[in-house]
């Protein structure tokens, strides 16, 4: 009997890039057998998509003084518990205009921090994506599913 793995991409973009990596992702994820993808705008996630999946990946850019966007990603990120994502396998993505690459790295610790088993570090791409940052992010999500 075939498994199918179930992978949520769950994201946030103000002007479209974090946007842009969330479909390229999905692309990857979507080139491997035997799963089935949702991609979902945070504001209309909810833990259930987190607790159904057998990964998650979750994108966000920089914002600020490099930190997640405050509104809706911070809260639901803010939300998760353990139970939630413990040993699930996890990517992480977002682009940025400055900085360098902090908010990625205190969020891979978060979510290290919750048990979660990220696939890869973080990947971040400066501005629009250019299309070998579209390939990185396929390459990503091929390896959620691998995992």
């Amino acid at each position: 009997m075939i498994t199918i793995k179930k992978i949520v991409v769950i994201y946030w973009s103000g002007t479209g890039n974090t946007e842009q990596m969330a479909e390229a992702v999905v692309q990857g994820i979507k080139s491997q057998e035997d799963v089935s993808v949702d991609l979902v705008a945070v504001g209309s996630a909810s833990k259930q998509h987190v607790a159904e999946a057998h990964a998650i990946a979750f994108g966000c850019p920089s914002m600020g003084d490099e930190v997640l966007e405050e509104s809706e990603m911070e809260p639901f990120v803010k939300s998760l518990a353990a139970e939630d994502v413990s040993g699930k396998p996890l990517a992480l993505f977002g682009s940025y205009g400055w900085g360098e690459g902090q908010w990625m790295r205190d969020w891979e610790d978060r979510m290290k921090g919750l048990g979660a088993k990220l696939v890869a570090e973080g990947l971040i791409l400066q501005e629009v994506p250019q299309e070998d940052g579209l390939s990185r992010c396929r390459e990503l999500g091929e390896k959620l599913v691998q995992a």
